[in-house]
């Protein structure tokens, strides 16, 4: 499951946090494996700045499920800090840690922090190396690149213990997941040379999914890796209810359809609704929400919605992790029962119909 977080802006922000938290719990118990939280430091809509301080109070509530930050926006933190703190979580966690790397996408946090977008994918790259390179070594560190240089070299001393950056508790490091939502995608083309888990972002049409896909496989074979199917995650924003009329409805009005008309009004006022198309020709004022209940939102019963994905895997090929949206409880009975439907009803004969082992 993944959460931006998406909340309505006239609840209070704790309350925000507490109906999010009961969403993990809930999760835990309905039997989902993972749990992902967005980073997100300008947005009112999209509350949770640090989702690492967030997973640091939802271990507390949990036990077995994996949670991790997605992704933690490189280009707007010091490496050395993100390799501390990610590598104290995985301790925290005991071992229930997941990562997801990547840059940050919003233009008024790019504008806060400082960063080029236009960076952003070199700048994540060069973090991850940052990263990797200070959990792999002991003191000193001497690092000079484009766009961080440090050294941490005379303040070590042995016999005190200063100057060690910790490192995970998984080994080498924890799972480590990359973004891509756009065609031959240089991120899944990292993601597949260096064998890292390709995430294929939810706001993506499914031939866009299948084309990440077999971009992430060149860059593996041509690296000499083998891709696994089992790595690959896509996140799909699904409503079940008990009849496909209801979900359909209630998808179109509730905070799911709410989202995705607010992210397209955040398009037309930069990008434009690209990201949103099966087809680039498609004109901005056809990518409305007739259009995205076709594609990006699966509404139905449980056998509509197992239909549509049976339908988005032909285009996209086998999926290893499928990872369900959730948005603002407005009609928290509705959510609850369609988290219930996915997980006891839908997930099962989606696993039969695909010969999945569970």
């Amino acid at each position: 499951m993944f959460i931006m977080p998406f909340h309505d802006l006239s609840k209070p922000m704790a309350q925000c946090y507490d109906e999010d938290l009961e969403l993990i719990v809930r999760a835990e118990e309905l039997g989902f494996g993972e749990f992902w939280i967005g980073e997100h430091h300008t947005m009112k809509y999209e509350n949770i700045v640090m989702p690492e301080i967030f997973i640091g109070r939802a271990l507390g509530e949990t036990s077995t499920i994996r949670l991790g930050p997605a992704p933690v926006c490189l280009n707007q933190h010091h490496p050395a800090h993100v390799a501390g703190r990610i590598a104290f979580l995985d301790h925290l966690s005991k071992g229930r840690l997941n990562i997801c790397f990547g840059p940050g996408s919003v233009t008024a946090d790019q504008e806060l922090f400082g960063v080029d977008p236009k960076q952003g994918g070199a700048m994540t790259q060069e973090a991850i190396e940052i990263i990797l390179y200070l959990w792999e070594h002991d003191p000193p560190y001497e690092y000079e690149g484009k766009y961080w240089s440090f050294k941490l070299k005379d303040t070590v001393d042995e016999e005190t213990a200063i100057g060690y950056i910790h490192r995970p508790l998984q080994q080498p490091h924890p799972p480590l997941s990359i973004p891509v939502m756009s065609p031959n995608s240089s991120s899944a083309k990292f993601a597949g040379a260096r064998g890292y888990q390709p995430f294929a972002h939810c706001l993506i049409p499914g031939n866009v999914v299948a084309d990440c896909w077999q971009t992430y496989e060149a860059a593996a074979l041509e690296a000499g890796r083998q891709p696994q199917h089992s790595d690959f995650k896509v996140a799909r924003s699904i409503f079940l209810a008990d009849t496909t009329k209801e979900a359909v409805e209630k998808a179109r009005a509730n905070s799911l359809g709410q989202n995705y008309e607010y992210i397209g009004r955040l398009f037309d006022k930069g990008l434009g609704r690209r990201i949103y198309k099966r087809d680039l020709n498609m004109p901005d004022s056809e990518c409305n929400l007739d259009y995205l209940m076709t594609e990006q939102i699966i509404a139905g019963d449980v056998d509509e919605v197992l239909r549509r994905l049976m339908v988005l895997m032909e285009e996209t090929g086998p999926i290893g992790t499928l990872v369900l949206m959730s948005y603002d409880w407005d009609d928290k009975a509705a959510w609850l029962r369609s988290m219930e439907l996915f997980a006891k009803e839908l997930m099962p004969r989606l696993n039969k119909a695909v010969g999945a082992a569970v």
